[in-house]
């Protein structure tokens, strides 16, 4: 049976629906599993009211020295975009105003609606779904409790960061809505390149070039790192590329054994030669270097 308000004639089941009650949209989303609710256009029981919304995440970002990713540094970025009101505080209301209950919807944001046998419930066109109202209106922000600012946001960048890495600072986004958290900053970090290093993992390498006589006696160099510059002994007879590897001088982490710095060393040739040296060297060529050939497994 039915009548103005309503199906009649519904017993208790499942759905917890009784006889003579008025079925709203919500509930029947709810009854089919919110399936029904997508093909007519109405929710479960989530759309019921509107409550607090998590604000939008922002981002930005950041240049960095190459030494300041390798130790890690604190700084500060400046984000332009929403945040909360510092005049209301992100109540709307006008300091020493009060905030009320809605009297459209009764502080729960939503009013409901009859449609025929069905009932359906929307936000509140009063409060706009917050619950509740201001008399009078921030006159900084005109009664939204935002305000857009540039906000200068200290960032603490951790040691070994790389190029292209995110950092989240979380609350720093977009406030949120009715009493939601904050979205959160994405802050994208920027390395630039280093004038003598270069990064592979948590190792740094280096290029250092030592003469001809070096390479063929041996010898004992100074290698620069990111703090104090350490001693590297090169023995006789080293060949051009040739790499070496220095143990902890490369990036250091908070957890875990740092880094190594890789030393490739790099052979100088001369181009301008005495006539004294080209002659020394002839000399030398026919003295040692007689019968050698250095290309013999190129079986040309």
């Amino acid at each position: 049976m039915v009548d103005s308000g309503g199906f009649r004639g519904f017993q208790v089941g499942a759905s917890g629906f009784c006889a003579g009650e008025k079925i709203r949209f919500e509930e029947l989303g709810d009854l089919f599993g919110g399936g029904l609710g997508n093909v007519f256009g109405f929710g479960g029981t989530t759309s019921r009211r509107s409550g607090p919304q998590r604000g939008a995440d922002t981002s930005a970002e950041l240049h960095l020295s190459f030494e300041d990713a390798i130790r890690g540094v604190t700084t500060t970025v400046s984000v332009k975009g929403e945040t909360v009101c510092r005049t209301c505080r992100g109540s709307g209301a006008e300091p020493g105003t009060p905030v009320e209950t809605c009297p459209t919807c009764h502080g729960s944001g939503m009013v409901a609606q009859s449609q025929g046998f069905f009932s359906t419930t929307r936000p509140c066109p009063t409060c706009g779904g917050t619950g509740t109202t201001v008399r009078t209106p921030c006159h900084a922000c005109h009664g939204t409790g935002t305000t857009t600012r540039v906000r200068t946001i200290k960032v603490k960048i951790p040691a070994g960061v790389k190029n292209g890495a995110v950092v989240r600072l979380k609350g720093k986004g977009t406030p949120g809505r009715n009493g939601g958290p904050a979205g959160d900053l994405l802050v994208k970090v920027h390395v630039a390149r280093h004038k003598l290093f270069r990064r592979a993992g948590d190792n740094l390498k280096i290029k250092v070039p030592i003469t001809f006589t070096e390479a063929a006696l041996g010898t004992e160099i100074t290698v620069p790192t990111l703090d104090e510059p350490v001693r590297l002994k090169v023995p006789a007879g080293t060949r051009s590329g040739r790499t070496f590897r220095v143990r902890g001088r490369g990036v250091k982490k908070k957890k875990g054994r740092p880094g190594d710095l890789l030393v490739t060393v790099e052979v100088v040739v001369p181009t301008r030669l005495s006539r004294e040296a080209k002659k020394m060297l002839q000399q030398f060529a026919e003295e040692f270097e007689a019968g050698i050939n250095p290309r013999e497994g190129l079986e040309v």
